[in-house]
């Protein structure tokens, strides 16, 4: 089964880089890729943000912010593939044509971002589509998508499934500017509806789960609906 799995950034630098996560991340990589096929598609955190915002305040415009992101994310794919070791390609592929041809040799494809304008969760959809994956994970830093902000408001409600339509809807209104996407960007929403990929957003911490998601078992998490 091909997988493409969205990290984001708020997992691997929350604050500063967390070391153990990558290393227990890496090791169940390792152990999925002798029966799947494996891309994971890192964000760029706090260590995107720190040089996004001050080049803000110096007067730099959106594409020169999008593109200290995008280096951001190449930067910690390159610390994430390091971890993970032989299996993965050391150098993050700047396309899908190099990320595939990585993939035919075996390779456990870790990538960041691509291109100015969108993030790195739309990079993890077209990845998906190119590739004609099975499954596309979104691991964020929550069990899956809510009606309202489950880290505000404690009454919030995860949805256990949700139609493709909905996830547009919710999400046709996010900004657009560097480092500002929130649920996942528009586009993300859009390729993951044009293309039906099978998709389940689910907390990345919880690497148990996520195995047990890839591996086809019960799982915590929102299915979006496709067609």
């Amino acid at each position: 089964m091909k997988v493409v799995i969205s990290v984001g950034g708020s997992i691997l630098v929350p604050n500063e880089i967390d070391v153990d996560y990558m290393h227990e991340l890496a090791e169940l990589t390792n152990k999925l890729s002798d029966r799947h096929q494996i891309s994971i598609v890192t964000g760029g955190g706090k260590t995107a943000r720190k040089y996004i915002e001050p080049a803000r305040r110096f007067g730099a415009s959106e594409i020169f912010c999008d593109l200290i992101g995008i280096t951001a994310t190449r930067l910690n794919a390159r610390l994430l593939a390091a971890v993970i070791g032989e299996k993965a390609n050391l150098e993050p592929p700047k396309d899908f044509i190099a990320a595939l041809k990585a993939m035919n040799f075996g390779k456990i494809v870790v990538m960041g971002g691509t291109h100015p304008g969108h993030s790195t969760d739309a990079v993890s959809a077209l990845l998906a589509e190119y590739i004609n994956a099975d499954l596309l994970i979104n691991a964020t830093d929550v069990d899956g998508i809510y009606d309202k902000d489950p880290q505000k408001y404690k009454n919030a409600k995860m949805y256990e499934k949700l139609s493709v339509e909905q996830l547009v809807d919710m999400v046709k209104s996010y900004s657009l500017g560097a480092g500002k996407y929130e649920l996942i960007d528009i586009l993300a929403a859009k390729i993951i509806q044009r293309s039906k990929i099978r998709t389940i957003f689910l907390n990345g911490r919880n690497l148990k789960n996520m195995r047990t998601t890839i591996e086809g078992k019960k799982f915590i998490g929102t299915v979006i609906e496709n067609g």
